[in-house]
């Protein structure tokens, strides 16, 4: 397991204070606030903590209320709204300095039988035929607006194997795309067989490029070059299968609409075999700097 895994799976093993009280550790991203993905996924953590494990998650609805300071722990109170046959409800808060930062509710339902269909899998490339960050990221440091930028979205990348199918936005400034982007991505190294982890882990790295697919429908080349500014507003998912953090997962993302200094970002996971893991949808303030 690599050191920045570690220190990941760290980050997500929440500190209980109280039968329903959890903290959690921060740190920086990319711009100085905490990445969202990190406070979904500790949330997702301590909802988990309070649910029998023969219930995994099914499903998550969460709201970015404020920026997350990165020098300072987030406190998660846990609400048990619901606690059915088949089906239970937790409600989470996030607060830092005695503010919400994040709500976030969570579903978890005993395994069952049912109807089964889904939508195939586009065609993408192996993986392996792919470029690392650290082999594609430095072909482009002469488009960010701070020649840092290249080092410190390595390092927060690190845990995570993360492959662009095809050109990432900052690769065409100017240039409008189809908006629709694809990643394949996996853990840098091998995880316990926690069903929690995997989709909590899923759920940080789903808030890494979601809404890199509205920049590409402009012809913007992303949050860390200056010609845009955004913040993620909600983020919704549903896990439909099992799957692994640790072996390949196919992110197809798209943008269907952005208006009101807003943009959507919807998206599928699928499995490397082709089954389809995970839904995703999230809409961010997307705006021209003034």
């Amino acid at each position: 397991m690599s050191e920045a895994l570690q220190s990941l799976l760290d980050l997500l093993d929440l500190e209980r204070i109280e039968r329903d009280i959890f903290r959690g550790a921060s740190r920086s991203a990319v711009v100085p606030r905490v990445f969202g993905g990190q406070v979904a996924a500790q949330a997702l953590v301590a909802a988990g903590r309070t649910v029998p494990e023969d219930r995994p998650a099914h499903s998550l609805h969460a709201y970015f209320l404020r920026p997350g300071d990165p020098g300072a722990p987030i406190v998660y109170s846990v609400d048990r709204i619901r606690d059915g046959r088949s089906f239970t409800t937790r409600r989470v808060v996030a607060v830092q300095h005695g503010q919400p930062i994040f709500h976030l509710s969570a579903s978890f339902q005993t395994w069952e039988e049912g109807f089964d269909h889904q939508a195939p899998m586009p065609a993408a490339p192996d993986p392996e035929t792919l470029p690392t960050a650290a082999q594609m990221l430095p072909r482009y440091a002469d488009v960010f607006a701070d020649p840092g930028v290249v080092d410190r979205l390595l390092e927060a990348r690190a845990a995570v194997d993360l492959r662009y199918v095809g050109d990432p936005p900052f690769a065409s400034v100017g240039e409008p795309r189809e908006p629709r982007s694809q990643v394949w991505f996996r853990t840098n190294g091998k995880l316990a067989d926690d069903p929690l982890l995997h989709v909590c882990l899923a759920t940080y790295v789903s808030d890494m490029t979601l809404l890199d697919s509205v920049l590409l429908a402009h012809g913007r080349g992303g949050w860390s070059t200056g010609d845009v500014v955004g913040a993620s507003l909600d983020h919704a998912m549903w896990f439909h299968r099992p799957f692994r953090a640790d072996e390949w997962l196919l992110y197809d993302q798209e943008s269907p609409s952005s208006s009101g200094g807003r943009g959507l970002g919807q998206a599928r996971i699928y499995t490397a075999d082709g089954r389809l893991a995970v839904s995703v949808i999230q809409e961010g303030v997307v705006r021209i700097p003034r």
